[in-house]
């Protein structure tokens, strides 16, 4: 009996194409984590308000009490009790947590301000409205607390780390940017208390949205736990601070100078206009830093930084003399493009100097050290254009550039700049 036939063999299967990996972009991995997209929005929303209550509280207050100086001393009161508070608030966030201390501080300033919007409306003494401003200094420091977040969700990667601190002073350019803008448009298209109002409103429930996000939160210390040394006592912290202060006149001056600029030449309200150009440069410069993956350690690339805004901040001085306001705008533009890297990387630094369970406390002391550089640079500003007047005011913002990188270089030439630190961050 012959054999039977062999079945026929199945077609051989074509082989199988191997799918080409996909290489995800650092803010894509950055967010990535369960929950930051959440407290991202939330930390946004709750910090753009910090571009619109100084606007708005003078507005509201020039429009119904007649005095810039009034308005501009309850400002005044206000950053020097924030200067004050804030490190405290920062300080109890660390021991206690972000969400046990964030709700009640932000309830705390969300009164005061309500409570200065009623004064102001019903006339109330001028001595009310200096307490009310006061009582804000209660709110919560957003964006340090985000930057805890990032440092703890990736504590193992200081490339993810540098991304986090590009994307977060990205995002408070763009708070800065869009906030005055907003407010103004409230205060005189609605009601002089519109402003005060809705920045009230945002800070409470971007304050709650954030503080909801439980597992993103950094865990506390444990119970007993010996605790770091006081961020001021950290080698190279007095100096680093002092480069904040520095880089915050650069802010303060700028602001002033340029609405006293754009006044002289009779176009006030271009000044908007060409600060926003200020801002976006940064913001656009910020988020490309965030994309590098920079090879040099923080301190030398903090020396960068810091060298290159001082070299810019001599552009506006130069345009403003020789062609008004037309050059004066790309000069803003293109000088504050080393302005976010130069403070990314500086918050870098903190975190690689300050303890873990520090953080909020160091980074609202940087913070506070800009605000103060900010009040400061606008006085001065505000001296430089009246008594010199032209393009003149623009050598403030110049001079405190230089004084930043005078007072960083050296220091970090000291500590030995390309020294890693323990943390791998520094």
């Amino acid at each position: 009996m012959p054999p039977s036939p062999a079945p026929p063999s199945a077609p051989p299967s074509p082989p199988r194409r191997r799918r080409p990996s996909v290489r995800t972009g650092p803010y894509a991995r950055l967010f990535a984590a369960p929950g930051t997209a959440a407290f991202t929005a939330g930390g946004l929303l709750a910090r753009l308000p910090m571009g619109m209550f100084t606007v708005s509280t003078v507005l509201m207050i020039a429009a119904t009490r007649g005095s810039y100086a009034l308005a501009g001393a309850v400002t005044a009161t206000g950053l020097a009790a924030t200067a004050v508070v804030a490190p405290l608030t920062a300080r109890l966030v660390d021991r206690l947590g972000q969400a046990r201390v964030a709700v009640p501080a932000v309830l705390l300033a969300v009164a005061a301000h309500l409570l200065l919007a009623l004064c102001v409306r019903t006339g109330a003494p001028d001595w009310t409205l200096f307490a009310c401003y006061a009582a804000t200094a209660t709110a919560p420091n957003l964006g340090g607390m985000a930057r805890a977040r990032w440092a703890h969700l990736h504590a193992g990667d200081a490339a993810l780390r540098h991304t986090a601190n590009s994307f977060e002073q990205a995002a408070d350019e763009l708070c800065f940017m869009s906030g005055p803008v907003l407010a103004t448009f409230l205060c005189v298209a609605l009601f002089p208390e519109a402003g005060t109002l809705t920045a009230a409103a945002l800070l409470l429930g971007g304050t709650l949205l954030f503080a909801a996000q439980r597992r993103t939160e950094p865990p506390l210390a444990r119970p007993g736990a010996a605790r770091g040394p006081a961020p001021l006592r950290r080698p190279g912290m007095p100096a680093l601070l002092v480069t904040f202060l520095a880089t915050g006149a650069v802010f303060g001056a700028l602001e002033v100078v340029t609405v006293a600029f754009a006044d002289e030449r009779g176009r006030p309200g271009l000044a908007g206009a060409v600060l926003g150009l200020q801002a976006a440069g940064s913001c656009v410069a910020g988020l490309l830093y965030g994309l590098l993956r920079p090879a040099a350690a923080l301190r030398r690339r903090f020396a960068v930084c810091v060298t290159a805004m001082a070299g810019l901040m001599t552009l506006p001085l130069l345009a403003a003399g020789a062609g008004g306001l037309a050059a004066l705008a790309p000069a803003l533009l293109v000088a504050g493009m080393a302005t976010a890297p130069t403070m990314a990387t500086g918050m870098g630094i903190v975190q690689a100097t300050v303890s873990g369970d520090r953080l909020n406390e160091g980074m609202t002391l940087a913070v506070t050290a800009l605000l103060g550089g900010i009040a400061c640079g606008a006085a001065s500003g505000g001296w430089a254009a009246e008594h010199l007047g032209g393009a003149w005011g623009y050598t403030v913002p110049a001079v405190a550039a230089t004084l930043a990188a005078a007072t960083a270089v050296p220091w970090l030439s000291s500590t030995g700049w390309t020294r890693g630190s323990s943390r791998g961050a520094a």
